[in-house]
């Protein structure tokens, strides 16, 4: 960062302001004397330059645009100069001194920056829902009616291939003729296998179109099958329905494996990814716990509450978890070696900046701003601002960051 001292816009509407004062008065305005040569100014880096500006100068206290590096007064109103230390722009925040009597008062306690490993995890909180891969949705191809429905009521497990119910439909019934007039010509396979085609994208299996092959006669009803294992989640139709293929009369899940949806924030994610190790506990069965994975990292965050969704995978053989339960759940990501880190009772946060105050010893304290990185299990990593062993306030903190903020406020205004 280069540093200017000049730059303040304060000074240069006073410049400004003096320039025309003694413009419309008839005089020109005293240039001060340059404090080193030209030449050498010019050969001195930007922070050369800036830190020689930080060395105490004299100024006038009526007209600020005056100063010199040595006593004398003012040209233009004879008052003496004074003394002024010009600080810079990122100057650090003033010390406090608290005497020991005040320190036991507030009960001040310390601690020491130290470098251990951190354990990366995520603590949050989800619902249990279906495996969207394991749902299976069953449809009509024509229209029809329902006839000797084998399902009575939704949760109803169900095996693959299993009957759930005929269907009557007319136009499966015309297809079935054309099937067997094709089958009685001698020649003519192409028409025998659009025929059977026909029938296939109506949703008449393999099975039955071989038995109406053998038996040479048309069914009145067709069977459904099942497509897959699992458990009955809706039953839209009923014994003697008229249905039509826009709707969905069966829906099928398979529960052995169960989705839990979680929200994550976003200072959590930097180390987030598939595969990672979880662990899930639901208030229903206490002390039971169930291990999965990271399935799936959706692409977005949610704008409002800052957070990202993310996917968990675990296995469910024995039924147990439900849809929409409440989950705990924990995301492991592994150790972080050689983390410096201090008690998260020691950030102060203010949205801003954070800072730690450091006990510089002998009752004085310093605020310092500091880069934080990960915070687990009451421990926050530093990345920036601290050394290992410095010693910072874990306790009373906010009233020595209060006088040091008050401190600075009355240098400002002195100036």
């Amino acid at each position: 960062m280069t540093l200017n001292p000049f730059a303040r816009p304060g000074r240069t509407l006073l410049c400004l302001s003096l320039l025309v004062i003694l413009s419309a008065c008839g005089k020109e305005a005293p240039s001060p004397e340059p404090s080193e040569p030209f030449a050498e100014a010019l050969a001195d880096t930007p922070e050369e330059h800036a830190r020689k500006h930080l060395d105490p100068r004299y100024v006038c206290p009526m007209h600020p645009q005056i100063f010199k590096d040595e006593p004398g007064s003012c040209p233009i109103c004879g008052m003496n100069l004074v003394a002024k230390r010009i600080e810079a722009p990122d100057a650090a925040r003033p010390e406090v001194q608290v005497p020991s009597a005040v320190m036991q008062s507030m009960g001040i306690r310390t601690a020491r920056a130290k470098r251990d490993t951190l354990w990366k995890y995520i603590q949050t909180v989800g619902r249990v829902d279906y495996d969207e891969t394991r749902l299976v949705h069953v449809h009509p191809r024509t229209e029809g009616w329902i006839e000797r429905l084998k399902l009575r009521a939704e949760g109803d497990p169900v095996k693959r291939g299993e009957l759930l119910g005929q269907l009557y439909s007319p136009e499966i019934l015309s297809a079935q003729v054309d099937f067997l007039i094709a089958l009685d010509q001698k020649s003519g396979q192409h028409n025998l296998e659009k025929a059977r085609n026909r029938l296939r994208l109506l949703g008449v299996t393999e099975g039955t179109i071989s038995r109406i092959q053998q038996n040479r006669q048309s069914q009145n009803t067709i069977p459904i099958y099942a497509p897959a294992k699992g458990v009955m989640t809706q039953l839209q139709a009923r014994e003697g329905m008229y249905v039509k293929p826009e709707m969905e009369i069966f829906t099928i899940v398979d529960p052995s494996v169960m989705w839990v949806l979680v929200d994550v924030f976003e200072y959590q994610i930097d180390w987030l990814r598939e595969g990672l190790t979880t662990e899930m506990r639901v208030p229903a069965y206490p002390g039971r716990t169930w291990e999965g994975k990271v399935d799936y990292i959706y692409p977005d965050l949610d704008p409002q509450a800052r957070t990202l969704r993310v996917r968990l995978a675990f296995t469910n053989p024995d039924g147990k978890l439900k849809a929409n339960m409440f989950a705990e759940v924990v995301i492991y990501g592994g150790p972080k070696h050689d983390v410096l880190q201090i008690p998260v009772d020691a950030l102060i946060e203010t949205g801003e900046r954070a800072s730690v105050i450091k006990a510089l010893g002998g009752g004085r304290f310093q605020p310092v701003d500091v880069v934080k990185g990960t915070m687990r299990a009451g421990r926050v990593e530093i990345l920036e601002g601290l050394e290992e062993g410095d010693k910072i306030v874990v306790s009373g903190q906010f009233l020595i960051d209060s006088e040091s903020s008050l401190q600075a406020s009355f240098r400002r205004m002195e100036e």
